[in-house]
């Protein structure tokens, strides 16, 4: 009887239960507290349930809220009865009620008995700690921590931002360093003795009484002052996420675990049968183990970190959502966006969507419903053509009509028009295509037959609004590949921004224009920009058109598009 277990426990206690046989039966003796919060008729039960087994006692109970002394204090009494009724136990391994055994106790056993006087706790200094969440380190032992953090929030908030602001600093114990490490550790009966019965024992308590999370430090620091042979580390395999907390083991997990090589694992969900089945049963473990390695799965850990907080390109969910630019990219897949297009072009969408084999949509954005291509109500993952739906979240509605439709290059027209919340994301979405013509908005008033003075305000609000995109488009901060136009400039030679258009698309086309789609009739356009100004309103987006009949043009020139990367 060289080996004893101390169980911490609140919940679960048929799991706990289960294994406190597990070890008692094989000549281990366990000490198990529960916690006083636990409801009294369940405490009962548990120490019914084990009644038959000479080797358990049940500790003296205290509460134990995360963070507080309690943790400690219920470690203490069960380690002090520990050494108290087994004499023969030469190490105290401290569980919980949530722990796994992954390894028969006989390898463990032999495992400690091989290293006599070796104590397993990892103990780390606080420079060196890189694991705490919440930016107290050195601070939880030079502050006082009177209140609760999960009950008492804001009382422990106010009375740390006082202390800090009075430069409060409290008086390390003569001779302690202190160390921070999991709370779960394996220890020889020499080293707890000297922290149980040690004459500065009062002293050590009444400081670590007020530090914050006292469970990750008391132990970790004092066995620097009586062990005589450390290894900083835990027996214990526990992973914890970017948040801190512990990660959960299902049954999905069984192989992870068995790589592992550890001797325990915590936290196991509680019905996690088949975890319990396989690692319970009396044939576990008849494979030969190595020397116990979590480092071995850090990798699958790290990954899942990574998934959670980043996730896929283009995919949110529920852990990364909220939080503004957690994202491996904004959206799924290189999509296209046209403006000025299809006021330039007659059955501009047609063309293109032949031409590139693409999905060419109208106005995604505009303001009365979605113009999805064909005309559809309903799109790929039931996006509804509802604008209210869409400008609701219009990033999601973008972000998962991108994701729905991987595979396939989604095209659509914009406008000032249109929706214009969507513009800065847009910007800055390294999968954006932007390609404007500006200017072109005017075309559909020049050819509408409405009064001109209604024609004159509306053209001076949707040049506003486009040159306001078009600044958004020229940001030193956009990630989009944007190309930029004036009208006049584009009817000079479509061609080639057509061919560097369709390229992009589809890069795999070596398929050289031969013709482009028609042009809308723009005969008496440049007349048209001149009443504008004769009305008081200064067209500057369409670039230099003639007053007369003729279309801007100059033969054998080759026009370059103005590029943004």
């Amino acid at each position: 009887m060289t080996l004893g277990f101390v169980m911490l426990t609140h919940t679960a206690l048929d799991r706990a239960a289960q294994i406190a046989r597990h070890w008692a039966t094989r000549g281990c003796p366990v000490v198990i507290h529960v916690d006083l919060r636990t409801p009294r008729a369940q405490a009962e039960q548990l120490q019914a349930d084990l009644s038959d087994l000479p080797n358990i006692r049940f500790s003296t109970r205290h509460a134990c809220e995360w963070g507080t002394w309690g943790l400690v204090a219920a470690t203490q009494a069960a380690a002090s009865l520990m050494l108290a009724e087994f004499p023969q136990v030469r190490h105290v391994y401290l569980a919980s009620g949530a722990c796994l055994p992954l390894r028969p106790v006989e390898e463990l056993r032999a495992y400690l008995e091989a290293r006599p006087r070796t104590d397993f706790i990892e103990s780390v200094t606080t420079a060196d700690v890189g694991w705490t969440i919440g930016g107290l380190n050195a601070e939880r032992f030079t502050l006082r921590f009177p209140f609760a953090w999960r009950k008492n929030r804001l009382l422990f908030d106010v009375y740390v931002e006082l202390q800090r602001r009075f430069r409060i600093r409290r008086k390390l114990p003569n001779g302690l360093v202190p160390h921070l490490g999991s709370q779960w550790w394996c220890l020889t009966r020499q080293t707890l003795s000297a922290i149980l019965d040690g004459p500065g024992r009062a002293e050590f308590d009444a400081f670590f009484r007020r530090v914050w999370i006292p469970d990750e430090s008391y132990f970790q620091s004092l066995v620097r002052l009586f062990s005589t042979n450390i290894e900083s580390r835990s027996l214990t395999l526990s992973k914890f996420d970017y948040q801190g907390k512990p990660h959960i083991f299902y049954d999905d997990h069984l192989q992870l675990l068995r790589r592992s090589d550890c001797f325990v694992a915590r936290k196991i969900w509680p019905q996690a049968n088949k975890l319990y089945d396989t690692f319970l049963a009396p044939s576990a473990g008849s494979e030969p183990r190595a020397e116990p390695n979590p480092g071995k799965i850090d990798r699958l850990f790290a990954k899942a970190v990574e998934r959670r907080t980043a996730g896929r390109p283009g995919l949110y969910m529920q852990s990364r959502f909220p939080n503004r630019e957690w994202e491996t990219g904004r959206t799924a897949a290189p999509y296209s966006v046209f403006e000025g297009f299809s006021e330039v072009f007659e059955d501009f969408d047609t063309w293109l969507s032949k031409l590139a084999g693409t999905r060419v949509h109208g106005h995604l954005f505009a303001p009365d419903r979605v113009e999805y291509a064909g005309g559809a109500s309903v799109y790929n993952g039931c996006l509804s053509d509802s604008a209210a739906l869409r400008d609701y979240n219009p990033r999601s509605f973008l972000t998962n009509l991108v994701w729905n439709t991987r595979g396939e290059r989604q095209c659509f027209q914009f406008g000032p028009n249109d929706a214009q919340e969507i513009a800065e994301f847009i910007a800055g979405d390294p999968n954006a295509q932007v390609s404007v013509i500006t200017g072109a908005f005017a075309i559909p008033l020049f050819q509408s037959n409405r009064n001109f003075g209604e024609i004159r305000a509306e053209a001076a609000q949707l040049q506003k609004t486009e040159a306001e995109f078009v600044a958004i488009l020229r940001a030193s901060w956009v990630k989009a590949r944007v190309r930029i136009w004036s009208l006049a400039e584009f009817i000079e030679s479509p061609m080639e921004p057509l061919q560097t258009i369709v390229d992009e698309i589809s890069p795999r086309s070596s398929r050289r224009l031969t013709e482009v789609p028609r042009l809308a009739d723009l005969t008496g356009f440049g007349q048209f920009l001149q009443n504008l100004r004769n009305q008081g309103m200064k067209p500057v987006l369409m670039g230099d058109f003639p007053v007369g009949p003729d279309l801007p043009s100059t033969p054998g020139r080759r026009v370059r598009p103005y590029v943004v990367k």
